[in-house]
């Protein structure tokens, strides 16, 4: 498959050097230039690009970039041809980024960005720990193989996710509708808790509206408290015991 990759954040640059290894042909680009992309990001066969030309010829498009930053691909996204998928792995934090009113006010994530970007999108990748899709890919079948959910309106896009998070490492799982993406929004059961495919249904039933953005915030202010004291640490595993004893 032709992938186009924007953005090289964690999750950006963990997906830029896996799917190469199965077969993907990925050009891959960041704000600031190919010229600038690490050569570590291109060891698996990734090509650096830019981003109008990460967009050129591609069956998939993944967005990683930071949720504000989507109204300046606008332009981007639309020149698309309708066959292309393009794929959202971003989250809101407003404490991290800007403060989004309509998301303040209760819109669901990815109906926003689907409004910035003038097209419908897919929601995946946002709901794993950039550490833990790093560190603990597994192979179809494997009992410990973990899964994210992914949702969308489109269900060829939304095949062409599913191929793409199985060659990532992880089990996909139907979340349904961009609607209902909120039920895999940060503070939801379902996000960084490290569910497998069979758990990831009643995590997303249990989800609670309401009670996401201040679960979120709590999440975000204990983290940052933990980054002023240098005899701690924030790693894969502690990010887990922190979702899944807030979230679950």
């Amino acid at each position: 498959m032709k992938i186009g990759l924007i953005g090289v954040g964690s999750i950006g640059s963990t997906l830029a050097k896996r799917l190469p290894t199965k077969g993907h042909d990925v050009k891959v680009a960041n704000s600031r230039g190919p010229e600038t992309l690490d050569k570590d990001l291109l060891s698996t066969g990734a090509q650096a690009v830019t981003a109008e030309e990460a967009a050129a010829d591609v069956d998939a498009l993944i967005l990683s970039i930071p949720l504000n930053a989507m109204p300046n691909l606008a332009p981007l996204i639309q020149a698309l041809p309708a066959e292309t998928a393009v794929i959202d792995t971003s989250n809101y934090y407003p404490r991290r980024d800007d403060t989004i009113d309509a998301i303040e006010n209760g819109q669901v994530e990815s109906e926003w960005v689907v409004e910035q970007l003038g097209r419908s999108i897919v929601k995946a990748w946002n709901a794993i720990g950039a550490q833990v899709l790093e560190e603990d890919p597994r192979e179809p079948g494997d009992p410990q193989r973990l899964a994210i959910p992914v949702a969308a309106d489109d269900a060829r896009a939304k095949d062409i996710a599913f191929t793409l998070v199985n060659d990532s490492g992880l089990d996909p799982v139907d979340a349904g509708s961009l609607a209902d993406s909120w039920r895999q929004q940060p503070g939801a059961p379902v996000y960084g808790t490290r569910l497998a495919a069979a758990e990831i249904p009643g995590a997303l039933e249990a989800a609670q509206r309401d009670r996401l953005p201040r679960r979120r915030d709590l999440t975000f202010d204990i983290v940052m408290d933990r980054l002023d004291d240098p005899t701690l640490t924030i790693d894969a595993a502690f990010m887990t015991r922190l979702a899944r004893a807030l979230y679950l």
